[in-house]
C-alpha cells in the first residue's frame, strides 16, 4: 500500500504534529491510525469532515486520504443552512466531526477519538472519478455548494514543490495557526508531512494564552499567516519577540499593507530568519507563485515567479499570450497543482480533468523586464478579503434571499462595499453578512442609497465609493 504524502517512508518516531491541547503522534502511530481506519471506511466513499488543527482532526484527514476516500473539509462553524444543502447534495457516506455539532447529525457512531466521532450517513456506492482525492468550497461559508476538486497529483506535486522552495527537512516545525479547511493552511500542513517536519496545529485564537504559550515551548522554524494574521500579531506585539529557531516567516492569501510588509522583513531580519511572500489561488492547490528571500526588498509588493515545476504567463488585451519581457493583462498559470475543475452536485464528482493544467487566474498583472510578476487587480467578481476569499454574486444573493432590498457589492481587496436601497437595513445586513461569511465588521461597509447607481449598459457604477 503507498501512503499519502509518503509518511511511510519517515522515520516512525519521528513525531509528525502536536497541538496546542498537548496532544502530539509520531508518523508511525498516524499509520496505525489509519489502518485501523481502513477497517471502517469504504475506498472512494464521500467523507464531510469537519476540520480543526488538531491531532486527532489531522488523524481522521489522513486516514481519509490513505483510504482513498475523498473528504470535503469544512469549518465546524459552518452555517447550518449550508451544511443542510451540501449534504443533500452531495450525500456523504460519512461525517467526521467533533463532538460539539455532532447533533445536527443524525445516523451510528462508527468510532470515537479525543473529541471527535465518525459518523455513518449514506451507504450508496458514488460514482467518482478515480483521480478525484480531495474537495474544498470555492468560496468559505457565503453559502455556496460549488467546491474546488482536487486530484492525487495535485497534492502531491503542490507539496513537493513547496518543500522545495521553504527547503524543508525533518529538522523543521511549522506553527500552523491557518486553518486547515483553508487552503493555505492545508498547503503548510501537507509540504512538512511530505518532508518528514512536524506540525505544531493551533487550535486557540491569537489572543488566547495557550496561543502564546504553544509559541514559545514549541519552538517552531516557520510561522505562516495572511495579512489579517500579521495585522493581529503585530497589536499582540509578535514583532517585539526574540525567536532565534525561526528559519523564515511566510505570507499569503492577499497583499499586505507596505508598512506591515516592512515589519515582516525587519522581524525575518531580526531573527536572522527569511521572510517569503507567496501567492495562490485554491484553484492552484495553494501555492503557484513565491518572491525569493534575496528580493523581497527589491522587488518590494511583487508575488515573484512560479513555483517549481509551475509556469506564469500574461494574455494581453489583444489576446496574446508572452511568458517573458514587460507586459501586462491577465495572469495565466500552468502546473501540475492545477486542480481538475468545480463541482456543483454530486454527479461533477465523476467529472474528468477540465483544466489540463492551466489556470486562468481572473487576477490582472504586469510583469517587469526581470519577470517578476506584479498584481494591479482583479478581472473576477471574487474579492480577498483578510485572506478570506469572497465571491460578490454569492454576498448578493444572501442579502436579497433574507431582506426585501435590492443590493450591489463592490470593492478591493482592502474593502468590500454593500449598497442596499431600504433605509435602517445596514445594522441587519451587517450582522448577516458577518454570521454568512465569517467576515470582520472592518472588512466591509454596508451604505443606503435610494438606487443602484448603472451606467448606461447596466453596470453598477462604484466609482468614487471604493
Amino acid at each position: 500500500m503507498s501512503y499519502f504524502l509518503n509518511i511511510d517512508k519517515v522515520n516512525p518516531e519521528q513525531i509528525a504534529a502536536i497541538d496546542d491541547q498537548e496532544n502530539q503522534i509520531s508518523y508511525g502511530e498516524l499509520i496505525d491510525f489509519s489502518d485501523q481506519l481502513g477497517d471502517i471506511i469504504k475506498s472512494r466513499s464521500i467523507v464531510f469532515h469537519f476540520s480543526e488543527n488538531s491531532v486527532v482532526s489531522l488523524s481522521f484527514y489522513i486516514a481519509c486520504m490513505n483510504m482513498k476516500a475523498v473528504p470535503l473539509l469544512l469549518s465546524p462553524q459552518t452555517d447550518v443552512v449550508l451544511i443542510q444543502s451540501l449534504l443533500e447534495k452531495y450525500q456523504p457516506n460519512y461525517i467526521i466531526a467533533p463532538e460539539r455539532i455532532c447533533q445536527n447529525f443524525q445516523g451510528e457512531v462508527l468510532k470515537e477519538s479525543g473529541d471527535y466521532k465518525l459518523i455513518q450517513q449514506h451507504d450508496s456506492v458514488h460514482q467518482l472519478y478515480e483521480e478525484l482525492s480531495l474537495l474544498l468550497p470555492t468560496s468559505g461559508s457565503t453559502g455556496s455548494p460549488k467546491l474546488v476538486r482536487h486530484s492525487y497529483d495535485n497534492l502531491e506535486s503542490s507539496a513537493q514543490s513547496i518543500a522545495e522552495f521553504f527547503e524543508l527537512d525533518p529538522s523543521h516545525k511549522a506553527f500552523t495557526f491557518l486553518p486547515m479547511y483553508y487552503t493555505m493552511g492545508l498547503s503548510a500542513i501537507h509540504s512538512h508531512l511530505i518532508a518528514g517536519a512536524t506540525l505544531v496545529l493551533i487550535k486557540s485564537a491569537m489572543t488566547d494564552a495557550a496561543f502564546w504559550k504553544t509559541l514559545k515551548e514549541s519552538e517552531p522554524t516557520s510561522l505562516s499567516g495572511v495579512p489579517y494574521s500579521f495585522e493581529i500579531l503585530k497589536k499582540l506585539r509578535l514583532f517585539r519577540m526574540k525567536m532565534p529557531f525561526l528559519k523564515f516567516i511566510n505570507e499569503g492569501g492577499g497583499k499586505l499593507s507596505s508598512e506591515l510588509y516592512d515589519e515582516c522583513v525587519s522581524f525575518a531580519k531580526a531573527n536572522d530568519a527569511k521572510f517569503i511572500p507567496t501567492y495562490g489561488q485554491t484553484e492552484g492547490t495553494a501555492r503557484m507563485a513565491f518572491l525569493e528571500p534575496s528580493m523581497v526588498e527589491l522587488k518590494k509588493g511583487s508575488i515573484g515567479k512560479a513555483i517549481p515545476n509551475g509556469e506564469l504567463s500574461i494574455i494581453d488585451e489583444e489576446g496574446i499570450e508572452s511568458f517573458e519581457g514587460e507586459a501586462e493583462g491577465e495572469m495565466i498559470y500552468r502546473g501540475p497543482n492545477v486542480t481538475l475543475g468545480y463541482a456543483n452536485h454530486l454527479e461533477d464528482l465523476n467529472l474528468p480533468d477540465e483544466r489540463g493544467g492551466i489556470l486562468c487566474t481572473g487576477d490582472l498583472v504586469k510583469r517587469d523586464a526581470d519577470g517578476y510578476y506584479f498584481i494591479t487587480g482583479r478581472k473576477s467578481r471574487f474579492l480577498k478579503l483578510y485572506g478570506i476569499r469572497i465571491a460578490l454574486d454569492e454576498v448578493e444573493q444572501i442579502i436579497r434571499s433574507t431582506f426585501d432590498t435590492e443590493c450591489a457589492c463592490g470593492g478591493n481587496d482592502e474593502k468590500m462595499l454593500v449598497l442596499i436601497t431600504e433605509k435602517d437595513l445596514e445594522k441587519q445586513v451587517s450582522e448577516l453578512i458577518i454570521q454568512k461569511t465569517g467576515l470582520f465588521h472592518q472588512a466591509f461597509s454596508v451604505e443606503y442609497v435610494e438606487q443602484i447607481p448603472r451606467n448606461e449598459a447596466g453596470k453598477v457604477v462604484f466609482h468614487g465609493r471604493v
